[in-house]
């Protein structure tokens, strides 16, 4: 390619690199990537091959470039049952798919739960930073907590309440199951609406049925409650009326700083849990290249290799091959390791890993969080690349969850320099920002960006990038026509891969240390990080 010549850069960016890794990566030998698989393990290798050849030293366990984990695969079995009932009835009984549905992230092969009291504790969110506190005075061991979806600020719109209609962490079903285990409750079930949700039921129901995976955690799950679930916003709204309660009324009770939680008066739960358990492996990815001067300081690059396997019983294509979801990720950072490379050594270190078991609950990032390669408060900085479209160069770039950290700035001022902009995450309410690999480490602290490509098209206009991605959502995004075609425009892909390099480039050559906006959810947990 000509290089760019508002930019002070060479051409160490190629879309030639770019297709040639992502055509490799979604093609049907791999079969769809899925762990634990044949086809898994295989796409793995290839990339630590690449990684190798790109001159990224390995930066994985035993001098590999393997971070090797192994995975649960749990199914709950037919034969369990849960339901909600007073002294004189059954208000709900669990159907796994209409109503309700329930699982459990302990590695029990039965659990078994009785006469556990329901408590409904509001969006069930303890935020220091903003105020709040739903658990407030309340003791809920050995009780059922029933919460709502997304947080306060959503539902009330309020900009100056947690972050208006952008969804935070604590809006988040990840984070509430969560906190519900810290507060020691037996169970813990969230309400389902799809507006605050931002999907509807069918996705409830099709997500948490089937084999769920997990990380082989050393308690065994036991720091979570034992059952988890969804209600089906018209179930919840027959159990809280068998309490004596108006789910409406309850809802913009919750929406108040203050709220109190409510005792469900004579309601109880039930359940039986059995499920079957097994246990593959599978492996992060990754490579590195090391500091002139900071070489125990580290910018960190992550995307995930994985995708959604094959599915048998569809005819015709089975394959999910995952060719934007996420082949151009993991292409990307490999990329810019090898731009790294070539460019000469910075002064701080840089460490590239491509994560596993994304599409199973972010499964390889945890695992990575929890057992880091590098220190997490030696991370500078982290940057997390998923599913670029292939769109052509475009004038903008998204920052999926606009308004976190400092990143952004560094980010905006190489976009200005290019004649570029930063558009904000157009679905904040979505909550984007905690549903990709990154939110792993900005939970505990460490800044992350997360960006994407642009929609205003350089010659074609918003129009038309906002169609291509549409056209995508619709009719590839987690289907077996995510493939890679020839014909693709790589331009904007190498654009966005070119301009993420020179941030993370540019970062390790410095002194500075991005820390998140005053405000957000993940500041105080960096600034402890650091002071330690």
């Amino acid at each position: 390619m000509e290089g760019d010549p508002a930019v002070d850069i060479p051409p160490f960016v190629s879309a030639v690199d770019l297709g040639r890794r992502i055509s490799e990566l979604s093609d049907d030998k791999y079969e769809g990537r899925a762990p634990g698989t044949p086809g898994g393990r295989a796409a793995a290798q290839y990339i630590a091959d690449e990684m190798k050849a790109a001159g990224l030293e390995p930066m994985g366990i035993g001098g590999t470039y393997y971070q090797p984990m192994k995975l649960t695969g749990a199914i709950t079995l037919p034969s369990s049952t849960m339901t909600i009932a007073n002294s004189e009835t059954e208000i709900l009984v669990s159907d796994q798919d209409t109503n309700s549905v329930f699982w459990t992230k302990r590695l029990d092969k039965t659990l078994s739960v009785k006469e556990s009291e329901l408590v409904f504790v509001g969006y069930g969110i303890i935020a220091p930073e903003f105020g709040w506190n739903d658990y407030a005075g309340l003791d809920v061991k050995g009780k059922t907590v029933v919460m709502l979806v997304n947080d306060p600020g959503f539902a009330t719109g309020d900009e100056n309440l947690f972050k208006g209609n952008a969804m935070t962490y604590y809006g988040r079903w990840t984070y509430k199951f969560e906190e519900a285990g810290r507060q020691g409750a037996t169970a813990a079930l969230v309400v389902h609406e799809t507006e605050p949700a931002s999907y509807g039921w069918e996705v409830v129901s099709g997500s948490w049925t089937g084999t769920q995976y997990d990380l082989v955690r050393p308690d065994g799950g036991a720091s979570r409650v034992q059952i988890e679930g969804w209600l089906h916003y018209d179930a919840a709204k027959a159990v809280f009326e068998a309490a004596g309660m108006d789910i409406e009324v309850q809802k913009e009770t919750a929406m108040n700083r203050g709220f109190t939680p409510v005792a469900m008066k004579g309601l109880t739960l039930d359940a039986t849990l059995d499920q079957t358990i097994q246990t593959v492996e599978s492996s992060n990815v990754a490579g590195g290249i090391t500091g002139t001067r900071y070489p125990d300081e580290y910018v960190l690059y992550m995307a995930h290799w994985d995708h959604l396997g094959k599915n048998p019983d569809l005819t015709g294509d089975n394959i999910y091959n995952g060719a934007v979801d996420n082949a151009t990720g993991t292409a990307a950072i490999i990329e810019i390791g090898e731009a790294f490379v070539q460019r000469g050594k910075p002064e701080r270190s840089a460490i590239f890993i491509a994560v596993t078991a994304e599409e199973s609950g972010l499964l390889g990032s945890s695992y990575y969080s929890e057992d880091p390669l590098v220190p997490l408060d030696k991370t500078v900085a982290g940057i997390n690349i998923d599913a670029i479209l292939p769109v052509g160069k475009t004038r903008d770039m998204i920052v999926v969850g606009y308004g976190s950290s400092e990143l952004e700035d560094r980010l905006g001022a190489i976009l200005e320099s290019r004649n570029m902009y930063i558009v904000p995450d157009p679905t904040p309410e979505a909550g984007y920002y905690y549903r990709s690999d990154h939110i792993s480490l900005a939970k505990l602290g460490v800044p992350m960006l997360y960006a994407d490509s642009g929609r205003d098209h350089v010659i074609n206009g918003t129009d038309y990038g906002e169609a291509f991605s549409d056209e995508y959502v619709a009719e590839r995004y987690h289907k077996p026509g995510d493939e890679y075609d020839s014909s693709w425009d790589l331009s904007g892909l190498e654009q966005s891969t070119e301009i993420l390099f020179e941030l993370g480039y540019d970062l390790a050559n410095s002194r500075d240390w991005p820390n998140w906006y005053e405000g957000t959810e993940f500041r105080s947990l960096r600034d402890n990080m650091m002071a330690r």
